[in-house]
C-alpha cells in the first residue's frame, strides 16, 4: 500500500494524501460533535496527515448482509491511514435507514459531525437547515475543500443544482458521470429491447417506424405455435410486454414519434420543455393523445400482454426469464430476459429497439438526464461538528478522482475472493482503477460488501485516466451514444432544480391529483380507447386540477436555472 500512496502522490496536485488548506472562519456550531482533540486540530496549517490522531464522528447505512462496521471495510482503513483521522462511526441497515434517521436528526444532543450518507430531500434539507441542524458549506467547500471545488470548476452545473434559491449549499453531493449531456446512460431509462432470435428465424428486420414494428409484432403473435416449439418456450407466447406507469418497464417511449415529437419521457410529472424553452405537459400535446391511440390499436390486436397493467416487477421478469417476450423494457433486458453479457455485447439474442418514425423520428431524453446521476443531500455536516473546517477536509478527500470509483463501486487488493478493481495505470503510467472480470459473482453483491457510499464525483472524463468504465454500463453507454443519441432533437430537458420549501410542496400537491389523472387515462385508453370528448375531459380536468400553476412553478426555476 505504501507505494501506491507515494505514486498518487506524485501524480497530482488532487491526490488525497496530501491536502494543504487556507485558513477561514469557522461556519459550525460547537455542541455534541466528536472527540480526540478534532477541535484542537490548526485548521490554518492543515496537512494530511495529521501529525497527531485527531478522531470524528459520523452517522452511515450499510447494505443487509454485508459489513455492519464501517472501520471493518478497507476504504476506510486506507482512509484513516492517509489522514490520521479517526471516525467513530454510527452504522443503520439499509433498510431501516428512512425510519432512523429522523430520530437521529431530531436529537441535537447526539448529533455526529456529519451524516455520510444521508440521501436527504430538498424539503429535509431546507428543514433541517432552518432548525439549525445542519450548517451551510459554500465558504467552507471554496477554502477547504479543494478537490470538490475542481469538481465544480470543471462542471459547474453541479454548484448550481447544490445551491438554494438563498445562495446557501446545506449538503455535499454524489455525482456519478456515466456519458454527458446527450450520451448519458441516464437519458433514456425504459430502453425498448427487441428478440432478436425471433427475428432471424422469423426472417424480420429490426422495425425502424410504427408501422413496421406492428408487422413484426403481428408475425410474433401469428407464428406462436412455431416460436414455441423452435425455442422450447413453456408458456403462451406474448409479442409485447410492458408495465404501464412504471418508470423503465413503461412503453411510452414509442410513441416519441408522433405529432410534435415530444413523447412523455417523465413519468412522474410528465413535462417537457419545448426548444423555446417553454416548460409544457407532454399529456396536452397531439403527440401524446396519437400515441395512445396507436398504442389502443396494439393492444386491441392482442399484441400487448393483457397484464401490462396490473403486474408487478417479479411476475413481468418470471415471464421474461421463461422466453416468452418478443419486445419488452427495461433500464438493462439482462434484468428480465435470460441473456449473457456476452450476447448483449455482441449484439445477440436481444437488441435495444431504435427510435420509431411516425409523423416525426426523435427521441426526448429523461429530464434531469443531461448532468446524469445526482444526488444534492448526499452528506451533511451537523451544527454539533466543533471543527467544521476540519470535517469538510476530510470529507473533501472523498471527491479525489481516485477514491470516488472506490466510494461508489469498490476497491482493490482486499483479503477475500473477488475485487471490483485491480491497481493499474493509464497510458501515462500514472495509476489508474481497473474494473476486475467478476465471472459468475453479482456486481451489485461484491459492489455492497466493498464501497462505502457517501459524497463523491466521477466526471465523465475520469474514464481511462483514473478509472474504467464498468462493463455493465458501457454497453449501454455504446447504445445510448450509438442507437439513440442521433436522434435526439431536443434542445432541452428540464434540470435538477432546487425548489423552496413552498414551491416543492406546492408542486408535490398538485402533481398527486395531475399525475393520478393522467396515469389513469394512460392504462384505460390503452385498453379500452377514448375519444375526443374524453380527451376534452382530461385537458379540462388536468386545468382543474392546477397544471397551469404547476406549469408556473416549473417555468420559473427552468429559466432561472438557464440565466444561472
Amino acid at each position: 500500500m505504501s507505494k501506491f500512496y507515494n505514486t498518487v502522490k506524485k501524480f497530482g496536485t488532487a491526490a488525497m494524501a496530501v491536502v494543504l488548506l487556507t485558513a477561514c472562519g469557522g461556519g459550525g456550531g460547537n455542541a455534541g460533535g466528536g472527540d480526540g482533540g478534532s477541535a484542537n486540530v490548526d485548521v490554518d496549517n492543515l496537512t494530511f496527515p495529521l501529525a497527531e490522531t485527531a478522531t470524528l464522528s459520523g452517522l452511515t447505512s450499510y447494505p443487509a448482509g454485508t459489513e455492519s462496521e464501517p472501520n471493518n471495510r478497507t476504504i476506510f482503513k486506507r482512509l484513516e491511514e492517509q489522514t490520521n483521522v479517526h471516525i467513530n462511526w454510527k452504522a443503520i441497515q439499509s433498510d431501516q435507514w428512512g425510519e432512523k434517521i429522523a430520530l437521529e436528526m431530531a436529537n441535537a444532543k447526539t448529533l455526529p459531525d456529519f451524516v455520510f450518507s444521508a440521501g436527504f430531500g430538498d424539503t429535509d434539507l431546507l428543514k433541517y437547515a432552518k432548525q439549525g441542524v445542519i450548517i451551510n458549506l459554500e465558504d467552507l467547500i471554496d477554502k477547504y475543500m479543494p478537490n470538490l471545488s475542481e469538481v465544480f470548476k470543471k462542471a459547474p452545473e453541479y454548484r448550481a443544482m447544490c445551491t438554494d434559491a438563498d445562495g446557501h449549499i446545506w449538503a455535499l453531493p454524489w455525482i456519478e458521470q456515466l456519458g454527458y449531456e446527450k450520451t448519458a446512460i441516464q437519458t433514456i431509462d425504459n430502453m425498448p429491447f427487441i428478440n432478436k432470435n425471433w427475428l432471424d428465424f422469423l426472417g424480420l428486420e429490426i422495425p425502424e417506424t410504427v408501422d413496421d414494428f406492428e408487422k413484426v409484432l403481428i408475425a410474433f403473435r401469428d407464428n406462436a405455435d412455431k416460436l414455441k416449439a423452435e425455442f422450447n418456450i413453456d408458456g403462451e407466447i406474448i409479442p409485447m410486454s410492458c408495465i404501464m406507469n412504471d418508470g423503465g418497464q413503461d412503453p411510452m417511449t414509442l410513441i416519441n414519434g408522433f405529432g410534435e415529437g415530444y413523447g412523455d419521457p417523465d413519468k412522474g410529472r410528465h413535462i417537457v420543455v419545448t426548444d423555446e424553452g417553454k416548460v409544457i405537459c407532454a399529456a396536452t400535446t397531439e403527440g401524446f393523445k396519437k400515441g395512445l391511440q396507436w398504442l389502443h390499436k396494439l393492444y386491441d390486436e392482442g399484441l400487448i400482454d393483457k397484464e401490462a397493467f396490473t403486474q408487478d416487477w417479479s411476475t413481468y421478469v418470471a415471464k421474461g426469464k421463461s422466453g416468452r417476450y418478443g419486445v419488452c423494457f427495461s433500464w438493462d433486458v439482462a434484468n428480465v430476459a435470460q441473456v449473457s453479457m456476452d450476447d448483449l455485447i455482441a449484439g445477440k439474442s436481444w437488441v435495444p429497439m431504435p427510435v420509431l418514425t411516425a409523423d416525426t423520428r426523435n427521441l426526448t431524453p429523461g429530464n434531469g438526464s443531461f448532468t446524469s446521476g445526482f444526488d444534492r443531500g448526499r452528506c451533511v455536516v451537523t451544527a454539533a461538528a466543533k471543527n467544521p473546517e476540519l470535517v469538510c477536509a476530510w470529507l473533501d478527500q472523498m471527491y479525489n478522482p481516485i477514491q470516488s470509483p472506490q466510494n461508489n463501486w469498490g476497491t482493490y487488493g482486499e483479503d477475500d475472493e473477488f475485487d471490483i478493481f485491480e491497481m493499474s495505470e493509464n497510458d501515462k503510467g500514472e495509476p489508474m482503477l481497473k474494473h476486475t472480470w467478476l465471472g459468475d459473482a453479482s456486481p451489485v453483491e461484491v459492489r455492497e460488501a466493498e464501497a462505502v457510499g457517501g459524497p463523491l464525483a466521477i466526471l465523465d472524463e475520469y474514464y481511462g485516466v483514473y478509472v474504467t468504465c464498468p462493463d455493465d454500463a458501457q454497453y449501454r453507454l455504446d447504445w445510448i451514444k450509438n442507437i439513440y443519441t442521433p436522434d435526439m432533437h431536443t434542445k432541452y430537458v428540464f434540470p435538477n432544480v432546487f425548489m423552496t420549501t413552498e414551491d416543492t410542496k406546492k408542486c408535490s400537491d398538485l402533481n398527486a391529483d395531475l399525475n393520478k389523472a393522467i396515469n389513469t387515462a394512460k392504462s384505460d385508453w390503452v385498453m379500452n380507447g377514448f375519444t375526443d370528448a374524453d380527451w376534452d375531459k382530461l385537458q379540462a380536468d388536468l386545468e382543474a386540477y392546477g397544471l397551469s400553476q404547476y406549469l408556473e412553478i416549473h417555468q420559473k426555476y427552468f429559466d432561472a436555472y438557464i440565466n444561472s
